[in-house]
């Protein structure tokens, strides 16, 4: 059974800035920079049946328009107990509206709603053992970031192998999106 998500892509340079903040943090387990990717939505493990289903329904999604992300600040999830490090993504409606139709059409094929809210972001580590003071110390001593820009022209279909996370990423399946 295939794992399976969609996503767009971090472009080489941006990942190459994004691997600068690497290092410095303890309990982090540092994401890979060809890994970078702003999920859309995550499918999970699903028969081949529904993976066909699953690739030949997001191509609808290709009259999208191309659009730009920016990446504005480093953050972390889980409050008191940090379980990841993350680039957040600035609040863009062509984004949201690019996720919100992904995840109805997923859900005309079968797959039950996503239960979380959707939060763009770039995981950069994983964290384990890290406390909200090691997370809060690194914050501060990252540095100002230097937002960082990318066009958007296309989303892909992702699989991964079932793993501790962080990939390794292939693309299944890529939706250029209209100009």
């Amino acid at each position: 059974m295939p794992r399976l998500f969609t996503g767009l892509e971090v472009p080489r340079d941006v990942a190459f800035a994004l691997s600068l903040k690497r290092g410095g943090l303890m309990g982090a387990r540092w994401i890979d920079a060809e890994n970078y990717h702003i999920t859309l939505r995550f499918i999970g493990d699903i028969d081949h049946t529904m993976a066909d289903d699953v690739a030949d329904t997001l191509d609808h999604l290709s009259r999208s328009e191309p659009f730009t992300v920016r990446l504005d600040h480093l953050d972390s999830f889980g409050g008191d107990r940090p379980r990841a490090l993350f680039a957040a993504v600035e609040p863009n409606p062509a984004l949201v509206r690019l996720q919100a139709a992904q995840e109805r059409l997923l859900q005309r094929v079968g797959l039950a709603p996503e239960g979380r809210k959707f939060t763009p972001h770039v995981t950069l580590a994983r964290l384990k053992g890290s406390t909200s003071i090691d997370v809060a110390r690194y914050l501060a001593e990252a540095g100002h970031f230097t937002p960082l820009t990318f066009t958007v022209g296309r989303f892909v279909l992702f699989s991964s192998r079932e793993s501790l996370g962080g990939g390794p990423y292939v693309v299944e399946s890529a939706y250029p999106l209209a100009a």
